[in-house]
């Protein structure tokens, strides 16, 4: 059975039985997932950016968009305009397709898990998880890394508070330890 049809047949009735919803459209969904890369060493180093474009489009399946930076920083030695990472927006199937592996497969192999924490709401129903680095992904060839770099995932939901979003992500299968 595919997520979406998990969802559908059990996740729906175990919402409205807890929150007590009126209407179906009020249960909450997952809209969209986002991966971003940021590289701040890409200012001096460009060919991380260009490896960090393909290790994500491998990982997602989907092209990354190039992010640039917004202000200038003297400080970092940063313009605005300049390559600072990679992102991707997953929608419909591939949203689906990515959350099925990210919770069954790949959260798994992280060395030591015992889950993940579930303070890291942002007060709407969204959730960003931080991954340290991207060799848990089983598509990544180790051999061929150059560095290894981190990445946040946020998984955005049409929930209305925190409450909502975690019992939402908790029925899909997401791994909290609280």
């Amino acid at each position: 059975m595919s997520l979406k049809e998990y969802y559908e047949n059990e996740v729906v009735s175990k919402l409205i039985e807890t929150f007590d919803y009126k209407n179906i459209m009020e249960v909450p969904k997952l809209e969209k997932v986002i991966l971003n890369v940021g590289l701040g060493e890409a200012i001096h180093n460009i060919k991380l950016l260009d490896s960090a474009k393909e290790e994500l489009k491998i990982i997602s399946g989907q092209a990354p968009v190039i992010t640039r930076a917004r202000k200038s920083i003297a400080a970092f030695k940063l313009r605005e305009g300049m390559p600072i990472g990679c992102m991707v927006t997953l929608r419909r199937k591939k949203m689906h397709d990515f959350y099925e592996k990210l919770v069954n497969i790949t959260l798994p192999r992280v060395r030591d898990f015992r889950g993940i924490s579930g303070k890291a709401f942002d007060g709407r129903g969204n959730y960003t998880l931080g991954i340290k680095e991207q060799i848990i992904f089983p598509e990544i060839d180790y051999d061929k890394i150059d560095t290894i770099k981190g990445m946040n995932i946020t998984v955005v939901t049409t929930a209305k508070t925190d409450e909502e979003g975690k019992e939402l992500l908790k029925l899909l299968g997401m791994p909290f330890r609280n």
